[in-house]
């Protein structure tokens, strides 16, 4: 799955005062493949709007739209799919609700859970954390080992998560995934943009 090389995941609380649709753009602009609103401290209502707009956003550069939870937002707004996690509604129930059409992503941090993740309906696997974040401080952490197995194991595409840095991701290059979530390397960045199309040219 191509869209997935470049897979950024928002995180209002990292841009601070910045301006978040500015901000989103630069990164569309740089070659990001995919974008995930992620909003755990938003209400629906402001959820909702952010989610209208970004549709908007990626509809222009081409790129898909996932929403991270929220499946009512996500069929609100018409996006390209679904991310799940272990404590949310069950892949199979969010795959009768968004159809087969919909990309549907679940959060696995072991091969048990990758392998229901498939059985579930999941298009795609995000493992993870790799690394420390600051953006999920619950995130466990999962090794290069766990990944290579997962890879070898689950035949679905996989995204690697959970603090990324192009300092970093060496050893996971190694393993052959087939994308990168960043949430604070890119969002972080003084120019979004640049910091984009470095990351795309570190993992194409």
């Amino acid at each position: 799955m191509e869209s997935l090389k470049l897979y950024l995941v928002t995180d209002s609380e990292i841009l601070k005062d910045r301006d978040f649709y500015y901000s989103i753009e630069e990164a569309l602009k740089g070659g990001v493949t995919m974008l995930q609103l992620r909003e755990k401290e938003k209400s629906g209502k402001e959820f909702l709007e952010k989610a209208i707009k970004l549709r908007e956003l990626t509809k222009k550069y081409n790129v898909k739209f996932i929403i991270n939870d929220r499946v009512d937002i996500a069929l609100l707004c018409d996006a390209d799919g679904v991310h799940v996690g272990q404590s949310d509604i069950p892949g199979s129930y969010v795959r009768k609700l968004i159809g087969s059409n919909k990309i549907l992503g679940v959060s696995a941090r072991n091969v048990d859970e990758a392998k229901k993740a498939k059985e579930d309906g999941a298009d795609y696997i995000g493992v993870g954390a790799m690394f420390g974040t600051n953006t999920k401080l619950d995130a466990k952490h999962v090794s290069i080992e766990t990944l290579k197995e997962i890879k070898d194991k689950v035949s679905i595409p996989i995204v690697a998560i959970g603090g990324l840095t192009l300092n970093n991701i060496d050893n996971i290059k190694k393993v052959n995934i087939d994308g990168y979530a960043v949430v604070s390397a890119i969002l972080k960045s003084e120019n979004i943009k640049k910091e984009c199309e470095m990351w795309i040219n570190c993992v194409k």
